[in-house]
Formats: C-alpha cells, structure tokens, sequence
C-alpha cells in the first residue's frame, strides 16, 4: 500500500474490524455509515509511563454508549480492554491516546435500514495527545466563550461519546480567531457546556462547579469530583451560567489528553490574579499521583520487559 505524505510520519497500530496494521495503513470502508453518517460511539483512554489510567471505567463507558445508540458487538468489556492493551504494547509506546470504536457498519446495498448492519470495532494507539502544550500547561489557556450553542441534549444526548464534532470545531476556529486557545460552549438558556474535548470547573470562595447538562461525563471529570470529595472541598455538579465563569477565582479544564489544566485569562482578562490557582494545582498534583496508584492503573505488557 503506497503511503502520502500525510501519513507518512503516523506511528502506531490499529485494530481494524479484526485486522492488525500499522495506524498509517488503516482505513474504515467509505460506506460504512460511520464515516457517511457519523454513525459511531466511541472512547478514548490513555497509557501514562507504560499503565493505562482507569482502563475498565473507559470500556464500560463506552459499553454504555454503545447501548445508548443500539449497537453491539461480539466482545465482551475483556475482550474489549485486551484489544486496547495489545493496541499500546504492540506500539512500544509507554505514553499513549488508546481510540476505540464501534461504528454502525455496512448497510446492505439498496437499504438505509441501520439494524441490518454489521457494526463494526476499530482500535488504535499513538503517541499522547496533549490538548495544551507544556507552556500553556505551566502558564495556563486563554479561553472565551463560543457564540456556537451545542447541540443540545434533547437531540442528541451527550453523555453518549459521539462524532457530531461540528459545533465543537466552529469552536476552536472562532477561539483562534479571537487570540485564545480554546472555547466553552453555552446552551441555550446562558448555561455553559463543555469544550472540544474537556470539561469545565470553576472555583469560587473554595467551592468547585462543574455544569451537569448537555455534555460529555468525562473520566477526568469524575476523577477531579473524587479528589474534590477526598479533600473535603464542595464540589456541585449543576448548571454554571456564563456569568459564574467571568466572575470565578479559578477555572480548570480536565480532558484525558493532558489531565487538569489551568485557564488562566477568560474573555481576554485575567482569571484570579492571572496565575494558575493553588485549588488548581493542589487536584493537578493529585490526579497524576493517582497514576502511580495501581488501584487506578492498569499495566501494558511490552514484549522487551517479555524478554529482560
């Protein structure tokens, strides 16, 4: 197979419907109504330091989006997090973004009838993706607030991890327009939402919120609601109205592609006195302690630790 030069500097391995591969040979039917409908669920976890970070939380998950959406497929919550596994220790990779998918599949040819498709599981692994940079993580992100409602939960729901990515990208575009690195989303009663692949907190007189409609139920989210109940720190889960943002002490993203990170300037003034928080730092340091926890931690077995 002749790789562009677009895929040409992917490393990695894939899982394709029962297939092995390497990431830049990998490629799903262009009648699947996963790619012409965007028919699919799907999660993503990560590997830190050769160990994936709340393995099975992400497969039952994603079981349940799955559900959510009428899809199934002929492998259990073990089978399915073994595939993940082989996907990281086939790559060597000990920091790695684990994809799985389950798309709706090949309809038959003259049908638009989606139960008489076959769905179909796609895996990958690839070096850690990290939504900021090592400069915005120490510094923090410029946010603002998108113009672009999400979509809202009455259409489609999103506590089921989906692809219907539009709203969330004219978001990203119009953040880099105004001279920020991410956007937050309202809905349509002046409630925030969520970003391009994180979630929301902010702080106030010590006190965490995080919205509780209309977006997706991060594990990062969970796992910073845990440490907020360990420290002993309120921590509500209910609707924040844009306003509560302009006027919070301190916010905070939590995303699997780079844990907890700091915003630092929202709608082009300073957060708090500009800095990351300490209530900001203090779940930072916590969250990637919980890494090193094997309670939390799930290790990837690579064939040169086989071999030592």
């Amino acid at each position: 197979m002749t790789i562009d030069n677009e895929t040409a500097g992917i490393t990695g391995i894939a899982f394709m419907d029962g297939r092995w591969v390497p990431l830049a040979e990998a490629s799903v039917p262009i009648l699947d109504r996963g790619f012409v409908r965007s028919d699919a669920t799907y999660d993503v976890a990560h590997v830190w330091k050769g160990r994936f970070f709340r393995l099975m939380d992400h497969v039952e998950r994603f079981q349940a989006s799955m559900a959510g959406l009428r899809m199934s497929l002929p492998y259990s919550a073990r089978e399915i997090a073994d595939i993940m596994i082989q996907c990281a220790s086939r790559t060597g990779l000990r920091d790695a973004y684990v994809h799985v998918t389950c798309t709706r599949g090949l309809p038959p040819q003259g049908t638009r009838d989606p139960r008489l498709s076959r769905n179909r599981l796609y895996a990958f692994a690839q070096p850690f993706v990290w939504i900021a940079d090592e400069q915005q993580r120490r510094d923090g992100l410029r946010m603002v607030l998108s113009h672009t409602q999400r979509i809202p939960p009455e259409s489609l729901d999103q506590r089921i991890k989906n692809f219907h990515w539009l709203d969330l990208t004219m978001s990203i575009f119009e953040a880099y327009d105004r001279d920020a690195t991410v956007a937050i989303l309202p809905a349509a009663d002046g409630s925030i939402t969520e970003g391009p692949g994180f979630n929301v907190f902010v702080v106030k007189d010590g006190v965490l919120a995080t919205p509780a409609r209309g977006l997706f139920e991060g594990i990062t989210r969970r796992t910073v609601i845990e440490i907020a109940r360990d420290l002993q720190l309120r921590c509500e889960v209910r609707a924040v109205h844009a306003r509560e943002v302009a006027e919070a002490g301190e916010i905070f993203v939590s995303s699997t592609a780079g844990g907890i990170m700091p915003v630092t300037r929202y709608e082009g003034r300073p957060v708090g006195d500009g800095r990351p928080g300490p209530l900001t730092r203090r779940i930072e340091e916590l969250y990637w302690r919980r890494h090193e926890d094997d309670a939390w931690c799930t290790p990837v077995p690579y064939a040169d630790q086989a071999a030592a």
